[in-house]
């Protein structure tokens, strides 16, 4: 069952993440076929990611009642349904509803699927959440390039989501095959652990620590990337060069997810977490004084691996510090919360950038925030305030 069901998982992902970043270079052609404002497509952007959010807290809930490979299913079909309704908008709310309804499906499954891969390997969370990662970051780096093609062959955006949401219906009626076949081959996703969701709540402490691994840079990554086009176009790239940038940026994450999940097997947690926090304030901030293509395009690999490496080792932080009986219910809150606050960072960019306010020193002043935290964490750590990992923080195998 666990290869099977990982497999599959992994190829769903990819549909999952797909929905998520295809708004991001579809940026321009909103604002052009849609009159749309920075403001107003940066809200676009926003509800997405504000709707990978809302669901996590009240699936965490679910969680407890339900088998997490259920809640999986239902969050592939939920996502062929908001593609296929993102494909109908013809004006500013029906995309919006669009990309909210998007941003719903893929929440509900990465709160399902993440406690669900710790669960198929306890020993191996980290390398097991990396691959599942870099699935996923393929489907981010594939996305622009996917994207343009369809525009230049179509000439129309709306193919972008039909074609997913065809995608998920066939991935989700593969999975629902593989759970059929394989059920009560492995190990169970409702064992009878995780049934009282008020008790998730009583880890507030470490779901705070995880957020302060993850959440503010998680903000200032999401405005950044959303305007990652537009920004470049600002400092005189042409619209190829953005483009392939941005997919730079994306494909630098492929690595970072298959090399970071198992570094953070093997390397003490929390500071590993909080190296990868000071690279990407310092790659945000050298990326406002970049002068080149050359360096845009050192800078746009050095901020995507940090930014992306992120992602697996606070997961694998996660899992491994909190307690097995309350471990989904009280990741779905750590994620809900985290995300919830990250999902702004593209809406506070279009915001300042209308009022003004240059790129430049919209993303300093995001490094700052990233970095008065980094330090803030960095010291709670060192007087041993800080949260670690059942056992210690310490490598696997020390």
């Amino acid at each position: 069952m666990t290869k099977r069901l990982f497999t599959t998982l992994c190829g769903l992902v990819f549909l999952v993440n797909f929905g998520r970043v295809a708004f991001a270079p579809l940026v321009p052609e909103f604002q052009r076929e849609l009159g749309l404002s920075a403001a107003a497509v940066g809200s676009v952007t926003t509800l997405v990611w504000l709707g990978t959010a809302a669901p996590r807290i009240p699936v965490g809930w679910v969680l407890t009642r339900v088998r997490r490979e259920r809640v999986v299913l239902a969050t592939g079909v939920a996502l062929a349904a908001a593609a296929a309704l993102t494909a109908t908008a013809d004006s500013l709310y029906t995309l919006q509803i669009g990309a909210f309804a998007v941003g719903l499906a893929t929440g509900g499954y990465f709160v399902a699927a993440i406690p669900l891969i710790g669960t198929l390997y306890p020993e191996r969370t980290g390398r097991a959440v990396g691959i599942h990662g870099t699935a996923s970051q393929v489907a981010s780096v594939a996305a622009p390039a996917l994207v343009l093609a369809a525009i230049a062959r179509l000439g129309d955006w709306r193919v972008v989501f039909w074609a997913l949401a065809v995608g998920a219906a066939v991935s989700t009626a593969s999975l629902v095959v593989v759970v059929r076949r394989s059920a009560g081959d492995g190990p169970a996703s409702g064992d009878g652990t995780d049934r009282d969701f008020r008790s998730a709540l009583s880890h507030w402490r470490i779901v705070l620590a995880g957020m302060s691994l993850v959440a503010v840079a998680g903000f200032a990554w999401q405005g950044v990337f959303n305007f990652y086009v537009s920004y470049l176009l600002s400092e005189g790239l042409t619209p190829a060069n953005a483009n392939l940038l941005l997919t730079v940026a994306f494909a630098a994450g492929v690595p970072a997810f298959w090399l970071g999940g198992r570094l953070a097997d093997r390397l003490p947690k929390v500071p590993y977490l909080l190296a990868l926090n000071a690279a990407f304030v310092a790659s945000l901030v050298a990326l406002t004084y970049a002068g080149s293509l050359a360096a845009f395009a050192l800078v746009s690999a050095v901020i995507g691996y940090a930014a992306h490496a992120l992602f697996p080792a606070v997961d694998t932080y996660m899992l491994s510090t909190l307690p097995a009986p309350d471990r989904a219910s009280a990741y779905a809150v750590f994620s809900g919360a985290s995300l919830l606050f990250e999902a702004n960072g593209s809406g506070v960019v279009g915001a300042l950038t209308d009022a003004g306010v240059g790129f430049d020193q919209v993303f300093r002043l995001f490094a700052a925030a990233v970095a008065a935290v980094l330090v803030l964490t960095a010291l709670l750590y060192a007087v041993g305030r800080f949260p670690t990992p059942i056992g210690g923080d310490r490598p696997a195998g020390e």
